[in-house]
């Protein structure tokens, strides 16, 4: 059976600050739940592979079924302490692959070629490509088959720049996504901030906020249970 890969950071603060980042905890928990509970297989890559951190402001929004399956060692083994490297993934293995959030990816996602390279590879073969959050960093360098970015034209949704000035770090990040997203041609559409949202477009299923993981693991589960 494919398996599904999901992305997480290794970034550790907010750029060169003291400021503590990382990965938001429910963003892979609750898809990773999702995906498993419908029979699926999952696998955790990182941009260098290893260590993943926490978001040390996570940890508050996480549910129960999340705070179990954090609490299991094969989870903080393969999502948390050893992750993959992206050389050591097959992108043939893998009918889709999930960008998660937390700010600290806006600093290595989006140049990691390899990475990139990885999703183009399942998006080619007929996989999809999905993002939560911030997880859109993740897609917005991506290319189709005609070398244009694969937001191109496409309907999406991240986390927005209100959210991010409601957040306290629009003057943080090293950039918006919704205006980086809309630079490459994307339809970016939003709902109310911090509201649960996921649209698809194709093969492209994303989310606005961090309460969107189960809007867009729900809509995976139905397009791979439609195909």
């Amino acid at each position: 059976m494919k398996k599904i890969l999901i992305v997480e950071t290794n970034q550790t603060t907010y750029g060169d600050t003291k400021d503590a980042t990382g990965l938001w905890l429910g963003e892979t928990t609750e898809f990773a739940f999702a995906m498993t509970e419908a029979g699926y297989h999952v696998d955790y890559v990182s941009p260098k592979g290893g260590f993943v951190p926490l978001d040390p402001r996570s940890m508050k929004y996480a549910d129960k079924e999340s705070m179990v399956l954090y609490a299991k060692k094969d989870f903080q083994d393969r999502a948390l302490a050893h992750t993959l490297a992206p050389q050591e993934v097959r992108p043939e293995d893998f009918i889709a692959i999930y960008y998660v959030g937390g700010h600290g990816v806006m600093w290595d996602f989006p140049q990691n070629q390899a990475l990139a390279e990885i999703a183009e590879k399942i998006y080619q073969q007929g996989g999809y490509v999905t993002s939560v959050c911030h997880g859109i960093a993740g897609l917005l360098n991506l290319r189709a088959k005609d070398g244009d970015y694969l937001l191109k034209g496409k309907k999406v949704t991240g986390f927005t720049t209100a959210e991010e000035i409601l957040a306290g770090k629009r003057r943080v990040v090293p950039f918006l996504n919704q205006v980086e997203a809309k630079k490459r041609g994307a339809n970016f559409i939003k709902k109310r901030a911090y509201a649960s949202f996921a649209i698809q477009d194709g093969r492209l299923i994303t989310g606005q906020n961090p309460f969107s993981t189960k809007a867009v693991a729900e809509r995976l589960l139905l397009a791979l249970q439609d195909k």
